[in-house]
């Protein structure tokens, strides 16, 4: 039987996780807490918290806010300064390999090295997204009309991606074979790197503002209907003529965030009336998690063992769901 562990918080919860298996959570009104052995509050930014990433090798989290600083916050207290742009909002983030991070703030992104060598890239119109490839310092860039990749140690001419509309997120598959990218329109839009064969995936009553990869990259969870809409990735097309999978239905609250399990094809599902379920993708099992609550999830994370979930939404609600009991 699940238990649940309420967290106490302020605010929108940007950002729930974990790092070296300590439960944390970031809010927008600025606190970052870690529930570890050693608790810890930590306020790394002079105002509101827009967007929280984990580094890549799992060590620390890395924060952006309405001050303009890009803050790298550690289990041990540590805030170091990143990057700072006085007077710009920034709420588009990335962490790439080797140390290396992206943000943006209009119609420009950086990419600060771990040696602190910045680089700018600049567009013809605002940055909706960035991300980094899994392999290569390769960078993504969501915009209006399509996408843009650009290698960041060299100087050659990025790689224009177009589709009419306004892009907003973007995410590589796993193993780098597909880019996609949600929209302004209640839809997703992608490619197939190898041939830039464009992919369309529609029908959603609303904006799709979560997603997850899964377990070797195989299926592509995403919220913004009644149903977390899994598409496959399994063959030469990826979704292309193939029915994605609709788990955890219901006809009363839109699925607000996902989360895929990282050994097994199970998604966690948060909904706007602050409900939790986890689904199985084989026979959708469901397991309810945790019963409705105070406003929409707005954040759900795993641990890297696949027996916890820590969980926010937009009206502090916070905790973290241990499976073992």
């Amino acid at each position: 039987m699940a238990t649940l562990a309420p967290v106490d918080m302020d605010g929108f919860i940007v950002r729930a996780g974990f790092l070296k298996g300590v439960p944390f959570f970031v809010s927008g009104s600025g606190p970052v807490r870690f529930i570890g052995a050693e608790p810890k509050v930590l306020t790394p930014h002079d105002g509101g918290v827009l967007a929280a990433e984990i580094t890549k090798d799992g060590n620390s989290l890395i924060t952006s806010g309405d001050d303009g600083k890009i803050m790298q916050s550690d289990l041990d207290g540590n805030m170091v300064r990143l990057a700072e742009r006085p007077r710009k909002w920034i709420d588009v983030l990335a962490c790439g390999p080797s140390g290396a991070v992206a943000f943006a703030s209009g119609r420009a992104a950086w990419v600060r090295l771990a040696d602190g060598t910045e680089k700018e890239f600049q567009h013809e119109r605002a940055v909706g997204g960035l991300a980094f490839a899994p392999k290569g310092l390769r960078l993504a860039v969501a915009r209006y009309d399509g996408a843009t990749l650009w290698w960041v140690n060299t100087s050659g001419k990025p790689v224009e991606l177009g589709w009419k509309g306004a892009h907003l997120d973007i995410a590589f598959s796993p193993e780098g074979k597909y880019l996609v990218t949600t929209m302004q329109e209640n839809a997703l839009h992608g490619w197939r790197l190898a041939d830039s064969q464009d992919m369309r995936m529609t029908g959603y009553p609303a904006k799709v503002k979560s997603w997850s990869w899964s377990v070797k990259g195989r299926h592509l969870a995403t919220a913004g209907a009644s149903a977390a809409i899994v598409w496959p990735f399994t063959g030469k097309t990826g979704p292309m003529g193939q029915t994605p999978l609709q788990l955890g239905v219901r006809g009363d609250s839109l699925v607000t965030c996902v989360a895929c399990h990282p050994k097994e094809e199970v998604v966690a599902i948060g909904y706007a009336d602050g409900m939790i379920m986890m689904v199985r993708f084989q026979d959708n099992a469901e397991v309810l998690l945790k019963r409705p609550g105070a406003g929409p999830i707005s954040t759900l994370a795993w641990d890297t063992a696949g027996m916890r979930i820590a969980f926010g939404s937009e009206e502090a609600e916070a905790g973290v769901i241990d499976l073992q009991g």
